[in-house]
């Protein structure tokens, strides 16, 4: 059995990690964190655990951490708790920032605990199944994501999204988006972006497998126009791949899993969608954010 403690109080801490956490068989939820001690002692009620006024207090009483607080909240806070021995469930984007993605990474490596990043699609059975045969089969010369989500409206569970609002689809869909092509198409070099009507972020990106991949991100389309799209182009023709089931508790009883595996696995832990891994998504984003300020192509650190 690992003890988990819950950093965060929002929707998705609550309804996904939360409920996750809660209902796995091996795992056991000691308690909640939260920047809002009240939002904390509601959410630690609801879930059957007890709330923590101190964050180091919560680290020192687990074996890993669940995070579901905004990128530039949990870099520092995972940092911390893999210093301290623990083990890492991370939310996407990892970090804001390529320096604080290192730094998590820096800890990881030093302590040698296991991570895992929850790239939602990632962990779902068909999605993954159809990254592997497109990765086994190759040939794929260009990609085209896209992903335009409408969640500010009025009473929806991300409408009050602070960091979203600021940092739009680019780091909220771009890392769903990297985590498909990455896998398929390899790294990516360099990117220009541009900011389009709706708070859409359009971007090219060239992966040093000679693939060219589009990206069309935002999280304030028209109502009336979602859309979500994944398509590999190459010598087997067009392929389109699965969205996903749409159950992320499900999702996120599946990185649990992969996470307690990661644990007990001997030598350096090294799961597809670890902190490693996450950095490099960070790495493109901040290299698209750049090259859509700036109007120029940027070289992927």
């Amino acid at each position: 059995m690992m003890r988990f403690g819950l950093f965060g109080t929002g929707y998705w801490a609550e309804h996904t990690q939360g409920a996750a956490l809660v209902s796995h068989p091996d795992a056991e939820l000691v308690g909640v964190w939260g920047r809002d001690p009240a939002k904390a002692a509601a959410l630690a009620d609801r879930l059957g655990t007890r709330p923590y006024g101190d964050l180091d207090a919560l680290i020192a009483d687990v074996d890993a951490v669940a995070v579901a607080l905004p990128p530039d909240v949990q870099a520092p806070i995972a940092e911390r708790a893999a210093r301290a021995g623990r083990h890492l469930l991370l939310d996407k984007p990892l970090a804001l920032t390529t320096a604080d993605a290192d730094r998590v990474v820096d800890a990881v490596t030093d302590s040698g605990v296991a991570s895992v990043v929850f790239f939602t699609g990632r962990f779902d059975p068909e999605v993954t199944a159809s990254l592997e045969q497109a990765a086994a089969g190759g040939g794929w010369s260009s990609a085209r994501v896209t992903m335009y989500a409408s969640i500010f409206a009025a009473g929806g569970p991300y409408s009050g999204s602070a960091w979203r609002k600021v940092h739009g689809g680019l780091w909220d869909l771009g890392p769903h988006a990297l985590s498909r092509l990455l896998p398929v198409l390899g790294p990516v070099t360099e990117v220009t972006a541009l900011a389009g009507a709706h708070a859409t972020s359009h971007v090219l990106a060239r992966h040093d497998s000679g693939a060219v991949s589009v990206l069309m991100l935002t999280l304030d389309a028209p109502p009336a126009a979602p859309l979500f799209e994944y398509q590999l182009h190459g010598e087997a023709g067009v392929l389109d791949l699965p969205g996903g089931s749409g159950d992320p508790v499900a999702a996120f009883g599946r990185a649990i899993d992969e996470l307690l595996a990661e644990a007990r696995r001997t030598g350096t832990p090294a799961h597809p969608c670890d902190v490693r891994f996450a950095r490099e998504v960070v790495a493109v984003l901040e290299a698209a954010q750049l090259s859509q300020q700036e109007g120029r192509t940027v070289a992927v650190r």
